[in-house]
């Protein structure tokens, strides 16, 4: 009897985590990464040290694209602490526009920074960079060990596959209300011509979500061009010495792709809407690691024309963070799939303002999922324009980045009236 007592005992302590196990309080918790300023502060990028330490970058400056003075920038929020650091330069090519930044951490710890210089104020001219850094905790920048162009090099099979797009464009005989400023067979003629020429299709890409790791042995870089309006996937399977591309996504103005896998391999990509009505965002499937996708087509996801994150939880969850709405960034929210994306059971706000045209922006999220289990988001924030204070010099204090730090039962729980 003795010893059966102890067998049972000894299960009950074994197995107390899961027997015993309850469900976490929903909560939430947000804060201004810094305080709002006139300067443009956008698309920022968040992941988790090692130590458990989070890291922020976005781009600051006067403007975006146009704007020379523009430059990425960084702040920590360290294990523990209740504040975010100040702020530190983490990317500046001087007199050139830095902008659209992202951040991994690969299998072996480091941080990669990626993000595109603006070669002539227009996106079309990025060229993609990246820095990796073996030492990145402790206090301001990280120490960089490598910095490199990353330069996207489509071959003919990217010329094929844009054609071939384009040949089903006008064999169903699309109407020119698809592309309302300019007629289909001038669009269809100018595609092709863009991506015949070398110089074209090897230029003007840019990262937005996370890249994506596949079994801890290839590197997808989500990439996407507003010149062609397209996505591709820049691709390495030696961490960088050499890169090769996948075919093109080509659809209606599916650009920013984010991608998520599927447990039986497939990934999974949603893209913005930068096309015209209806406006969802746009998906495609790769059975092949990335090297080639399925036709672009739309999901039922509202898109505003504005970018959007998905990942993968270890609970194998999947969570969307996105503008939930056809037009305006008044409304930013969160939704998780228990069944890999066929049904979205549960949604909840970040943000929602409903006052009109005076409204806020919360646009641009990224999102990740910590150690232990909960979210983080990061995401630009511009204020009520009646809200909005200034500064000494007259200017609009409106803008800065904001994180939020919540888990699964918050957004599950729902909105409350």
């Amino acid at each position: 009897m003795k010893t059966i007592f102890v067998m049972i005992s000894f299960c009950l302590l074994a197995f107390a985590p899961v027997c015993g196990q309850t469900k976490a309080k929903p909560f939430l918790e947000s804060e201004m990464i810094f305080p709002l300023e006139h300067w443009h502060n956008h698309a920022s990028a968040i992941v988790e040290a090692p130590n458990g330490d989070l890291l922020v970058c976005w781009f600051h400056g006067s403007g975006e694209r146009q704007a020379d003075d523009v430059i990425v920038e960084g702040a920590r929020k360290k294990k523990g602490a209740k504040q975010w650091s100040p702020r530190f330069t983490m990317a500046d090519t001087p007199g050139y526009p830095d902008t659209n930044c992202t951040m991994f951490v690969d299998p072996q710890g480091r941080l990669w920074l990626m993000w595109p210089t603006i070669m002539a104020n227009l996106w079309e001219s990025a060229l993609m960079k990246y820095k990796i850094a073996s030492r990145w905790t402790g206090d301001g920048a990280p120490k960089w060990d490598v910095q490199e162009v990353l330069h996207v090099t489509p071959g003919q099979e990217f010329v094929d596959g844009v054609n071939k797009a384009m040949d089903q464009l006008e064999n169903t005989n699309a109407q020119s209300s698809e592309y309302p400023r300019e007629n289909l067979q001038a669009y269809i003629a100018r595609m092709r011509k863009m991506a015949a020429d070398k110089l074209t299709r090897r230029i003007g890409w840019m990262t937005r979500a996370h890249p994506f790791v596949v079994d801890n042995k290839r590197l997808i870089v989500p990439l996407y061009s507003d010149g062609f309006s397209i996505s591709l996937m820049a691709i390495t399977d030696d961490w960088g010495r050499t890169w090769h591309t996948s075919t093109p996504l080509v659809g209606g103005g599916n650009i920013q792709p984010s991608i998520v896998r599927k447990k039986d391999g497939t990934l999974y990509t949603l893209m913005r809407d930068n096309g015209p009505a209806p406006k969802r965002l746009h998906q495609s499937e790769s059975k092949d690691n990335g090297e080639t996708w399925s036709p672009v087509t739309d999901s039922e996801h509202p898109n505003p024309g504005a970018g959007a994150e998905i990942i993968s939880l270890r609970n194998d969850h999947w969570a969307l963070i996105y503008n939930d709405l056809e037009r305006g960034r008044h409304s930013l929210a969160v939704a998780i799939s228990d069944d890999e994306g066929k049904t979205w059971k549960w949604k909840r706000h970040l943000e929602l303002d409903a006052s009109g045209a005076e409204a806020g922006s919360f646009h641009y999220p990224s999102l990740i999922q910590a150690k232990d289990g909960t979210l983080h988001a990061t995401y630009s924030y511009f204020v009520n324009k009646k809200e909005v204070s200034l500064d000494k010099d007259g200017k609009p204090m409106r803008k800065t980045i904001k994180h939020a730090h919540f888990n699964e039962e918050w957004v599950m729980e729902g909105d409350r009236k």
